[in-house]
């Protein structure tokens, strides 16, 4: 991961100090070979407890439930709090080749503020390069899991299906919330939940309830794994679906 320039360029703009660009990464076999061997060396205790990468879809079509976004993951922390915490990176694509990892954080008001700094901008999807950092840190140090919110796919889908078969073998599930009605994009959603050993639920833009249900389930997953799940689940309908997906 590159570090960002201290002055912006006009394809590169900072989510906060200490952000990173994600970079494009092209598989070969000898990425696949080296995923394979770090894959098997690692250890049952770098699961990632409580390490949760949030990643958002800036490009103009969510510009309506952007701001209803940014209201309900204060929520989606809140539970984590309640289970034992949580420490989230935020992800983010725009434009036509921006994409934005922030440091990994723990204060909820930090990681709001760095959301509202962002505004939608037109783009074609790069939910590849999402998923590539998602493995990155995933050898590296642990995550737990992966939220993910879009309306749209517009890539490889094969490829993007081969990373998540990876994050699979290294329980890493993708929680996939689709806004919206788009054919291509629940195919490739439902495929990458179902390879990783996550979950894909559809939400509306007047469905904001089911939302917040749906991103404080996945939040109580990545804090405290299947058991603060199931709890939830007799409570919360957005629990539920999900557990019912993982089961």
């Amino acid at each position: 991961m590159t570090r960002d320039p201290t002055h912006p360029t006009s394809t590169t703009r900072p989510v906060a100090r200490g952000g990173h660009t994600v970079p494009e990464t092209p598989s070969s076999s000898a990425d696949i070979a080296a995923f394979v061997a770090k894959a098997r060396a690692m250890t049952p205790g770098k699961a990632g407890s409580g390490r949760l990468i949030f990643a958002l879809d800036a490009t103009l079509s969510r510009q309506p439930t952007w701001d209803m976004a940014c209201r309900l993951q204060a929520e989606m922390f809140r539970e984590a709090g309640a289970v034992g915490g949580l420490t989230v990176r935020l992800v983010y694509y725009r434009g036509l080749s921006e994409c934005r990892a922030s440091p990994w954080l723990s204060d909820t008001a930090q990681i709001a503020r760095l959301m509202s700094r962002i505004t939608c901008e037109g783009g074609q999807t790069q939910i590849g390069r999402v998923l590539s950092d998602a493995r990155r840190e995933a050898i590296a140090s642990g995550v737990r899991a992966i939220v993910f919110v879009g309306d749209a796919m517009e890539e490889d889908v094969d490829a993007l299906c081969a990373t998540a078969g990876e994050l699979g073998l290294l329980k890493v599930p993708c929680f996939m919330f689709q806004e919206g009605h788009d054919p291509a994009a629940e195919a490739a959603f439902r495929e990458v939940a179902r390879l990783s050993g996550g979950a894909w639920c559809r939400f509306d833009a007047g469905s904001a309830a089911q939302l917040r249900d749906l991103l404080r389930a996945a939040a109580a997953y990545a804090a405290g794994g299947r058991e603060a799940l199931t709890r939830l689940a007799r409570t919360t309908s957005g629990a539920a679906a999900l557990l019912g997906q993982m089961t």
